[in-house]
């Protein structure tokens, strides 16, 4: 089947490609209001551009009218967010941030998240994720549809344990981030294999946060 995208009108587009380009990994974002309120919100148009400057993206779609999402709305404002990676044990409470609430109610208290101080920026971190990176607004790209925010990462709070930092390795055995696999569909991350060993048992021996 060939599909011509410049047949298709924007919500079809959005369709095929969030339901094929998947999994996603998944950024809780949190950023703060112009009155203190802590806001937080799940978006899987994310991932990681770089590490010289270290830079990931997250794209935020506009309301249908016009308006800006809060997430949005506070980066343009202040220039600075935290992007939380999200494990199998918050994947409920990620879900519930993305409810729809006032602007002054905050996303962490109705999800029974915990706000911590943040190192480098003004919003605060999650305790309950494994991951947190402390962005700063690096670019912005604008469209009709959308804004495109490049963030570069200021410090990186990581689970204790998760790090081995005499060798810079993650001990990926004890990451279970979720993915986002179209719609209020996630997908797991427990079933990992290694290709180019030279026999199956010898993939099965590799430690998994060899790799």
């Amino acid at each position: 089947m060939d599909i011509d995208f410049a047949q298709l009108d924007a919500y079809q587009r959005y369709k095929l490609m969030a339901s094929l380009i998947v999994p996603r990994p998944i950024a809780l974002i949190t950023t703060l209001g112009e009155d203190g309120t802590v806001n937080a919100a799940p978006f899987s148009m994310f991932n990681m551009l770089g590490e010289d400057p270290p830079v990931v993206m997250v794209s935020i779609n506009r309301l249908k009218d016009g308006l800006l999402k809060d997430t949005a709305a506070n980066i343009l404002r202040t220039g600075e967010f935290v992007v939380h990676i999200t494990d199998e044990a918050m994947a409920a409470q990620m879900h519930a941030c993305g409810d729809s609430l006032p602007p002054d109610e905050s996303e962490l208290a109705h999800a029974g998240l915990t706000p911590v101080p943040s190192r480098s920026v003004a919003p605060p971190r999650i305790a309950e994720a494994p991951v947190a990176f402390e962005c700063v607004l690096h670019e912005t790209l604008e469209t009709a549809s959308r804004y495109v925010f490049i963030g570069r990462v200021q410090w990186l709070a990581v689970r204790d344990g998760l790090v081995d930092t005499e060798r810079w390795r993650v001990r990926l055995q004890d990451f279970h981030p979720v993915g986002r696999f179209g719609a209020s569909f996630y997908v797991k991350t427990g079933e990992r294999f290694a290709i180019g060993a030279d026999t199956p048992a010898q993939a099965r021996s590799t430690a998994i946060d060899e790799i």
